[in-house]
């Protein structure tokens, strides 16, 4: 089967949408008729003979009063699904009036197996029969789908070739409805760059065995399939097989993800995937103790994961292993982000999942748009996710892609390539690769989709990364892990006030009324706070003073002016020169020449993680010269004395 064939199949199909739904639904609600009808024909081909023995299977395990008949009904058709009604399709022609094929067809629907009624559900597929039977239409839309020449058979269709059609009409839908598709369907140029970064490391090492392949935002499923595919590409020749699982919140694309595996003949992998309102994965993990072998994600960005956080508890109580976890030495380290976006913990979620026990342990590709970089501060559910990754070195590489790739969105995107067995020369490294300018133009615009990833766009991306030290330092960069860590440190001035005593320890309460009646000035003496032991060694860095106090030199604190509180962001890899940190390096480098009494308020310092395509792959415009600029001038001058010719005359 060719894809010439396939693509005859699904114009076929597209034009019944025209022919029998025109006047019953607008273009972008064929959907909701056309693909569970393709998904009905098509398993109504491939159980029609075997049917008689389901029926018989069916009455001996009625007769002898068995409750769990899945599996021997599941056998008697020789397929992971089956239907225990007494039609097939074609034998609803018979029926005489509208309300009788109404009442046959859903007698049709009821019999379908459980797994096949989850499809259907989910595609609230019962809930168009009502308006198809009252424009006399239900009849006509079988009819259409039992035309000879849309032959859906499995002895003129194979699996792959019944997926490739099906797959070309969601991909038509989507793209008849471009303002929806990015939500769902990441582009297949994409997908298959994503697929290749992630085995394409260990695809010559890789041992024999099964592999188990997960997707926890996995919209209609075409990233597990393409994974799956590209996996069996790179691996030719040797014994690989393996199991899809994925999870799915909304209804309708994790019914076309359900419906495209049992079409593809793999029902076992159709009965691994999780979906509907209920199942989101933040919220209600399907996997919970599960780890698998290759990951990879295309999550929402900024979607309010608010109503998942009430599920769980609330910002504060959540528990869930996943998003707290035990980093160096802190045994409750959130991982939680805002609840204004989600998305960085979708990738927590497969972190949480790697495997750490096996020879290839976990490789891992997900999507993420530009706010992952950067978004929370330190010590914030994003910051620490990435640090968390970083410190780990969990983290191989970020390829910055094109812009206007996706369907509903063109804003950056990228794609965070993770692994727990990195190569020795990767280790505590991390890859950056601005793949931006790797794109071919699309001749038509789908959506916001003005550009894809051609096969040498693919292959100069892969080249790179490849190549890893050996790049072009224009589009990669090689940094260390720490290079992308730094401290918050919050950096405090004593208060100062007019009238201030000089030498007076001042009580809380009395701080408190002298904010109230005096004005803050530079000159003025600073309030002391507190007074320690005779004994104390000074340590103005750490807002150990010296003072006089009672005529005594002392040790003491300030009160700390909260109008003068700032941060400094402050590398971890900053030289200690000839202090004892980087920190206070910085500090009497950048801070204390110009505020010669501030002090570090230790317990307020935090590790934060950012990285910064902007900074690292920033090209400045150069100037222009002199001469360019004199020419300009000239040039305007000479205008403007046409200009005042031609108005004084």
């Amino acid at each position: 089967m060719n894809s010439t064939t396939n693509q005859r199949l699904a114009q076929l199909i597209w034009n019944i949408a025209d022919d029998v739904l025109r006047d019953l639904y607008v273009r972008g609600k064929y959907r909701d008729v056309i693909l569970p009808m393709t998904v009905l024909r098509r398993l109504d081909s491939v159980l029609a003979t075997t049917k008689q023995e389901v029926l018989n299977t069916k009455k001996r395990l009625d007769d002898a009063q068995i409750v769990n008949q899945d599996a021997a009904l599941r056998q008697a058709a020789g397929q992971d699904f089956y239907n225990t009604s007494a039609f097939l399709l074609k034998d609803l022609r018979a029926a005489n009036t509208q309300m009788q094929l109404r009442q046959n067809f859903e007698a049709y629907l009821d019999g379908f197996s459980p797994n096949v009624q989850e499809i259907l559900e989910n595609f609230e597929f019962r809930n168009q029969l009502p308006r198809l039977t009252k424009a006399d239409a239900l009849g006509t839309l079988i009819e259409k789908f039992l035309d000879p020449t849309l032959d859906l058979s499995p002895t003129s269709l194979d699996n792959h070739g019944m997926g490739s059609v099906f797959e070309e009409l969601v991909r038509r839908f989507n793209e008849e409805n471009n303002e929806e598709a990015g939500e769902h369907w990441t582009p297949r140029d994409v997908v298959k760059l994503m697929t290749r970064l992630m085995f394409e490391p260990i695809a010559d090492t890789i041992p024999d065995g099964t592999y188990l392949l997960y997707d926890g935002a996995m919209g209609t499923g075409g990233m597990l399939t393409v994974a799956e595919d590209t996996l069996a590409d790179l691996t030719v020749g040797k014994k690989i097989s393996t199991h899809l699982y994925g999870q799915e919140i909304n209804a309708e694309t994790f019914a076309i993800a359900k419906a495209d595996l049992i079409l593809k003949g793999d029902g076992r992998a159709a009965d691994n995937i999780k979906g509907g309102p209920e199942y989101s994965t933040l919220s209600n993990d399907a996997f919970a103790n599960m780890e698998f072998d290759f990951m990879l994600s295309n999550p929402p960005y900024g979607k309010s994961w608010k109503t998942d956080q009430e599920r769980m508890g609330g910002a504060k109580k959540i528990n869930d292993p996943r998003f707290m976890v035990d980093h160096r030495g802190d045994s409750e380290f959130s991982l939680v982000t805002r609840s204004s976006d989600g998305q960085m913990l979708f990738l927590a979620n497969l972190i949480a999942k790697m495997k750490h026990k096996t020879v290839t342990g976990s490789r891992i590709a997900e999507i993420h748009n530009g706010s992952s970089l950067f978004t929370g501060d330190a010590g914030q559910g994003e910051s620490n996710i990435r640090r968390y990754v970083i410190e780990n070195d969990l983290l191989e590489a970020i390829v910055a892609l094109p812009l206007n790739l996706f369907y509903n969105t063109g804003i950056a995107t990228y794609i965070w390539v993770l692994s727990n067995r990195k190569e020795d020369r990767r280790k505590g490294k991390v890859q950056l690769i601005d793949a931006t300018n790797w794109s071919t133009p699309l001749r038509k615009n789908l959506g916001n989709k003005n550009c894809e990833l051609s096969s040498v766009d693919t292959e100069a991306i892969m080249k790179t990364f490849h190549s890893f030290e050996g790049a072009d330092d224009a589009v990669s960069k090689i940094f260390d892990n720490a290079d992308f860590g730094y401290y918050k440190v919050s950096v405090e001035r004593p208060l100062r006030l007019v009238g201030a005593e000089v030498g007076r320890v001042y009580k809380p309460a009395e701080i408190k009324a002298l904010k109230e009646s005096s004005e803050r000035a530079d000159d003025a003496p600073a309030i002391i706070k507190k007074l320690h032991k005779p004994g104390t060694q000074p340590k103005p860095l750490s807002g150990l003073f010296e003072a006089q106090v009672g005529g005594k030199t002392r040790v003491v604190e300030y009160e700390r002016d909260s109008d003068l509180s700032d941060t400094e962001q402050i590398p971890l890899t900053e030289p200690a020169g000839e202090h004892p940190s980087g920190i206070e390096a910085f500090i009497h480098r950048e801070v204390l020449p110009y505020a010669g009494d501030a002090w570090i308020d230790e317990a307020k310092t935090k590790i934060g993680c950012e990285v910064s395509f902007t900074r690292h792959f920033f090209k400045p415009t150069p100037m222009r010269t002199l001469d360019e600029i004199r020419a300009d001038i000239r040039a305007l001058e000479e205008e403007t004395d046409d200009l005042l010719s031609e108005i004084v005359g």
